[in-house]
């Protein structure tokens, strides 16, 4: 069993354009509106593929109601925590001439000291009582919630012996680091932001130095980078490139993340269904959908190799 946790779930809208132009009136062709946020998507795509999981986090309001009913309408396990503040939505407006993506992310409701507490007690037990292994925590966190929500929730997964994936940014990833997560996934904009370092391989040493076992860095298009606690350093590269909405790639990424952790697959063949499963999700044309003959595809054709892991001590 995997479970994602998702503190700011959004409900996601996205329209289509033909083109995007600043200052210009815009006619869309089609809307779209779906249950959001990154722990979401990651819950979405491995329900696609038949992977036990179930969604959890915090949500409130009639936003709230609409993002349950999206994931009960699509057969997406979840069991979310309530808070009194209305969930936040995004906006995604993409053009269907270039496939570029302009996102607008609202805040997020305030959580309260109290409802912080309600949801971690909530979620201890949820581990516990589904036996997890795997327990994904990713995206914002919505006003109010403690800077350190994430490395609560890694101390709180490795005290019931399951494992945990933190995919965040800045403060909030800086501060799980020293709980010791089993894997944090920045892109290389994060990676840069939290150790002021440029080069990836030698990034992703500074993260295990602060506390993370296994790093997995997003390259974008040029695929991904693995610094293992354990064994080489891996790139992976997609074997071809591929045009289409970005969006939930990386969400994807971490959902096979999870699926290979839970499995007990090895690196070089994890690294090979990143690749193949996000460079699917970068053909859909929203975010947590992935077609899996169009992963199993793309991910026979990912290029693995060893990469120098002197940047790793």
């Amino acid at each position: 069993m995997i479970i994602t946790v998702t503190l700011n779930a959004a409900l996601d809208i996205t329209y289509e354009v033909a083109d995007l132009a600043l200052w210009g009136s815009h006619r869309v062709s089609a809307v779209r509106q779906r249950a959001g946020g990154k722990g979401v998507n990651v819950a979405s795509v491995l329900s696609t593929f038949g992977i036990a999981v179930t969604a959890t986090g915090l949500v409130g309001g009639g936003t709230g109601a609409a993002i349950r009913a999206d994931l009960d309408a699509r057969g997406v396990r979840h069991a979310f925590g309530d808070c009194a503040g209305e969930s936040r939505r995004t906006v995604n407006v993409v053009s269907t001439a270039s496939g570029d993506a302009t996102i607008f992310n609202e805040p997020g409701p305030v959580v309260t000291a109290g409802e912080w507490r309600s949801f971690t007690s909530w979620l201890d037990g949820l581990v516990r009582e589904s036996g997890a292994d795997v327990v994904v925590a990713s995206g914002s966190l919505p006003p109010g919630a403690p800077v350190d929500a994430y490395a609560q929730i890694v101390e709180l997964v490795r005290a019931r012996n399951a494992r945990c994936v933190v995919d965040a940014d800045g403060e909030p990833l800086r501060r799980a680091l020293a709980a010791g997560p089993d894997v944090v996934k920045p892109n290389l904009a994060e990676l840069r932001a939290v150790t002021g370092v440029a080069a990836p391989l030698r990034g992703a040493a500074v993260l295990r130095r602060l506390g993370a076992r296994d790093v997995v860095v997003s390259l974008g298009a040029d695929g991904v980078l693995v610094v293992p606690a354990d064994g080489p350093a891996y790139r992976a590269a997609a074997g071809q490139r591929l045009a289409g909405n970005p969006t939930g790639a990386g969400d994807a990424a971490v959902a096979a993340i999870a699926a290979g952790l839970a499995r007990g697959h090895d690196w070089p063949r994890v690294m090979g269904e990143v690749v193949g499963w996000s460079a699917a999700a970068v053909l859909s044309r929203v975010a947590g959908e992935v077609r899996p003959v169009e992963a199993a595809r793309l991910a026979a054709m990912v290029r693995i190799e060893e990469t120098d892991d002197a940047g790793k001590a």
